[in-house]
C-alpha cells in the first residue's frame, strides 16, 4: 500500500477515472455533480492516490474550509475495500492537514461509512441529510498535535 500527493495531470485523471466508477457508476452521483472548480492541481485543494498492489485504487482530497480540513471524495475501487485502504486514505489526509496548520477537520459522510469514520476517531456532529440522494452525516474531529 502506497499513499501519493498528486503532483501532476495524469495522476489527477486517475483520481478522477477512481471517481466516475465509485460515486458515478456504483453509486448514481449525477456526473456534472462529481466534479467542481476544486479539481485542479492549482493548490486550493490537495489530491491523493493510493496503490495496493502496484495498482491505483482509491483516492481522496482535503480543502481548507472555515477553519477546518475537509476531506472529500474518499473512494476506493470495490474489489480493493477491506485492505485497510480507507484508513490510509485518512491518514494521510489528515496529515496534510496538520502540515497547514489546522486542528481539526471535517468530512460528510454517508451513513452506511458512519462507523468506520468513528474507528478513527471522528464524531457525529448533524442529523441525517441528503447528497445527491445518499444519507450523509457531517463528522469532525480534533488532530492531535505530532
Amino acid at each position: 500500500m502506497n499513499a501519493k500527493r498528486i503532483t501532476n495531470e495524469n495522476d489527477l485523471e486517475k483520481a478522477f477515472g477512481i471517481r466516475k466508477e465509485v460515486f458515478v457508476k456504483e453509486q448514481g452521483v449525477p456526473l456534472e455533480d462529481e466534479f467542481d472548480e476544486f479539481d485542479t492541481l492549482d493548490g486550493r485543494c490537495k489530491h491523493i492516490l493510493i496503490s495496493y498492489e502496484e495498482k491505483v485504487v482509491g483516492t481522496g482530497r482535503l480543502r481548507i474550509v472555515d477553519e477546518f480540513g475537509k476531506l472529500e471524495r474518499i473512494c476506493i475501487l470495490e474489489p480493493y475495500r477491506k485492505f485497510g485502504l480507507g484508513k490510509a486514505i485518512i491518514h494521510t489526509l489528515e496529515e496534510i492537514a496538520q502540515e497547514k496548520g489546522m486542528e481539526r477537520v471535517k468530512l460528510h459522510g454517508q451513513t452506511q461509512a458512519e462507523g468506520f469514520y468513528q474507528k478513527l476517531g471522528y464524531q457525529t456532529t448533524s442529523d441525517v441529510f441528503m447528497e445527491d440522494g445518499i444519507p450523509h452525516v457531517l463528522m469532525t474531529k480534533e488532530l492531535v498535535a505530532k
